[in-house]
């Protein structure tokens, strides 16, 4: 029997994403009650969900540890895909063992295949759902089964637990790569995409109020960071940082601020992009009558946050560490300083 991967269907190309290719915006002269209802949440500002593939483990003792880890060392239960909740290490790895994740490693490469540079096998998916605080943590754990079973339910095996040790509540899901016909599952963006559309919905069946929309809409151009470097930083331990603000302490020093000319003229570009088909959507919601959305539109597109690229946004904080620094040691005077009561 042959094998080969599959995709699972996405849905339509959302309408809104109305800059990051230079669209325009919605064809056929008018919007429906759902898009009038997104864009009323996102001009407002709506709570943004969060749904982030984190990576995934490529041998079965990486999955062990990524469940020892999610689930804090066996202190909180992880509930699996058939809604019961297995609690400490020893029950993880019995319920692991179903998974025969040491049968999938292989299939999927020549055994005489001795490239350097093939790709591993994944053996999971590690995902996680997030919202911002103050959203209750049993909302988001809701939300997340919900999700969970839409998605993997009867095809691929799952176990999730909520993390509430944070801020913003939060759900780790770990879906088996392998379904149980033996078909992988290939995450991309037009799925991850979906997926966030499809959480913010069932948040907003929690009675929560949620929004998924791109970054750029909103007027956010801070990039995605590598796994990698995101690990170094909480550890104190990142080359690639280290190296920039060197750079920007280096130009600061210098000319007294920090310019990024070629990256800040795309920044600009894209900016402009999402202004027009802002007023363009505002112009379609005025012909529809929707007039006090319409101008709710213009203000939104009048005070998108400033185009900052992730260096200038550096060097930006570095700056304001710079004059913290300069100015604790007068708060410290100020304080030592003896006011006479009157």
């Amino acid at each position: 029997m042959s094998r080969r991967p599959y995709r699972l269907p996405a849905g339509e190309r959302p309408f809104l994403e109305v800059a990051s290719l230079g669209r325009s915006g919605p064809t056929g002269g008018q919007f429906s009650p759902a898009q009038i209802e997104q864009i009323r949440r996102t001009v407002r500002r709506t709570p943004e969900v969060m749904v982030k593939v984190t990576g995934g483990g490529t041998k079965a003792g990486a999955v062990v540890a990524h469940f020892a880890y999610i689930s804090r060392q066996g202190k909180l239960e992880i509930e699996i895909d058939d809604g019961e909740r297995i609690a400490g290490k020893d029950a993880q790895r019995a319920f692991l063992a179903g998974w025969h994740l040491e049968l999938s490693a292989g299939q999927y490469r020549d055994p005489h295949d001795q490239r350097t540079d093939a790709r591993k096998t994944k053996l999971v998916h590690n995902i996680v759902l997030s919202m911002p605080a103050p959203t209750p943590p049993d909302k988001v754990l809701a939300a997340a089964r919900t999700f969970a079973r839409e998605k993997f339910g009867i095809r691929h095996r799952y176990a999730l637990v909520l993390h509430t040790d944070q801020a913003h509540p939060h759900v780790h899901l770990v879906v088996k790569a392998e379904d149980l016909h033996g078909r992988r599952l290939h995450i991309g963006k037009p799925m991850l995409r979906e997926w966030r559309e499809d959480f913010a919905r069932m948040m907003r069946e929690q009675g929560i109020a949620a929004n998924a929309t791109p970054r750029v809409v909103r007027g956010r151009n801070k990039g995605k960071k590598h796994d990698g470097i995101l690990r170094a930083q909480g550890q104190r331990d990142s080359n690639a940082l280290r190296e920039k603000v060197t750079m920007i302490a280096a130009e600061l020093m210098k000319n007294g601020r920090f310019t990024e000319p070629a990256a800040r003229a795309k920044l600009i570009e894209t900016r402009k992009a999402v202004v027009a088909n802002w007023l363009k959507i505002a112009a379609t919601l005025g012909c529809q009558g929707e007039v006090i959305l319409a101008g709710d539109v213009r203000y939104f597109a009048k005070h998108l946050p400033p185009v900052l690229s992730d260096t200038e946004r550096l060097a930006a904080k570095f700056s304001q560490h710079l004059a913290a620094s300069r100015d604790a040691p007068r708060l410290r005077e100020s304080r030592d300083v003896d006011v006479p009561v009157r």
